[in-house]
C-alpha cells in the first residue's frame, strides 16, 4: 500500500516522542462504532492508518472516513463488513498491526538486535516479531512476544533499552505495513555466535546479512 512520506513522518515523530508504556492489548477494547469519541477510537485509527486504510487525521473521533477505513479493513481480511468495531475486528486488528507504544517497542527491537545490519535485515527482525504475533505457538500480544523467556538475546543483555535511531522506526514501520524479507520465518541466529544445537535444526530459509532466519 502506498503512503505519502508527510504521514509516515508524522507517525514517526509521534513514537519518536512518546514514553515507553504498557501496550493496551492486554485489555478488552469496547466496542466503537459511528458516534463513539475516546482514546480507543484514536487507537483504532493509528493502526488502520499504518495499514494503508486510513488516511485522515489522528482525531479519537469515530466519523465518516474512519466507518470506511474500518470497511475496507473488514473487506480485506474476510470478516463482516458492517463498519463497527467488535471483538472480531479487534483481534484480527491486533494481529497484524501495532499500537503506538508496540511500535516504539518494535524499533527498540530492531535497534538492540540488528543496528548493524543492512535495512533489509533490519526490517526482517522486526518481521520476525511480527510472524511470531500472528502465530498460535507464541504469545497473543507483540510485549509477550518480545519479552518471551530467552526470546531475544537483546532482552536479556539489556541492550533493548537503548534509544533507537530513524533507521530503526522505519524498519519496525515496514514491517508492520506487511513488509516480510524472510517469506515467514520465525527465528533468527548468528552461524558466527549460536551455540544452540536447536535453532540449527530449524529448518533455513535465507540468509540476511549476519542473521540466517528460519521456520
Amino acid at each position: 500500500m502506498w503512503f505519502h512520506k508527510k504521514t509516515l513522518t508524522t507517525l514517526l515523530l509521534a513514537i519518536m516522542t512518546i514514553a515507553f508504556v504498557l501496550p493496551t492489548n492486554s485489555l478488552a477494547a469496547p466496542l466503537l462504532q459511528r458516534g463513539s469519541e475516546n482514546g480507543d477510537v484514536w487507537d483504532l485509527q493509528y493502526r488502520l492508518q499504518i495499514l494503508g486504510f486510513y488516511q485522515g487525521s489522528l482525531d479519537g473521533s469515530y466519523g465518516s472516513n474512519t466507518y470506511q477505513a474500518v470497511r475496507k479493513f473488514q473487506s480485506a481480511y474476510g470478516l463482516k463488513v458492517d463498519g463497527i468495531v467488535g471483538n472480531q475486528t479487534w483481534s484480527k486488528l491486533k494481529k497484524v498491526s501495532v499500537n503506538q507504544s508496540e511500535m516504539q517497542m518494535l524499533a527498540q527491537l530492531v535497534y538492540s538486535e540488528a543496528r548493524g545490519e543492512v535495512f533489509e535485515g533490519q526490517v526482517a527482525v522486526a518481521a520476525v516479531a511480527m510472524n511470531r504475533l500472528k502465530s498460535s505457538s507464541f504469545p497473543d500480544t507483540l510485549r509477550g512476544v518480545i519479552f518471551e523467556p530467552y526470546a531475544f538475546t537483546a532482552i536479556d543483555d539489556g541492550q533493548f533499552w537503548l534509544t533507537p535511531n530513524k533507521s530503526a522506526y522505519q524498519a519496525a514501520w515496514e514491517a508492520v505495513r506487511g513488509w516480510d524479507p524472510t517469506n515467514g520465518a520465525l527465528y533468527y541466529f548468528n552461524p558466527d555466535t549460536a551455540t544452540s544445537s536447536w535453532i540449527w535444526s530449524r529448518p533455513q530459509i535465507k540468509r540476511i546479512g549476519k542473521h540466517i532466519f528460519a521456520k
